[in-house]
C-alpha cells in the first residue's frame, strides 16, 4: 500500500510520460496483462490508454490488470490510468 505523498510523488513522475499500453473493444487480456507485468518489473510505473471503443472504464481496466499483477492503481484521469508495481529485486524509482 502506498501513502497519499507517494502516490503523488508517483503521480509527478508519471505525468511526463506517454501512455505506453493500450485497451481497446478486446478488453483486457492474459497478453496484455503479461506484457504490462513485464514492463512493471523493469520499469515499475506505466501509463495506459483506454480507448473510446473499449467496454472498460480506465479504473475499471486498471484495477483488473493491478489485481491480476498484483500492481497499485496510482490515478486514472481521463482516458489513462497509471499502474506502480514496486521490483523487490531491483527497485528503479525511490519512495521514501
Amino acid at each position: 500500500m502506498i501513502t497519499a505523498k507517494q502516490r503523488a510523488f508517483l503521480k509527478s513522475l508519471a505525468s511526463s510520460t506517454q501512455a505506453v499500453f493500450q485497451i481497446g473493444k478486446g478488453g483486457v487480456n492474459d497478453a496484455q496483462i503479461a506484457q504490462i507485468d513485464d514492463y512493471l518489473r523493469v520499469h515499475e510505473l506505466v501509463k495506459i490508454s483506454v480507448l473510446n471503443n473499449s467496454l472498460y472504464t480506465p479504473r475499471e481496466a486498471a484495477e483488473n490488470i493491478a489485481q491480476a499483477i498484483g500492481a497499485e492503481v496510482v490515478q486514472t484521469i481521463g482516458s489513462k490510468a497509471v499502474l506502480y508495481k514496486k521490483n523487490p529485486e531491483k527497485p528503479v524509482i525511490k519512495l521514501d
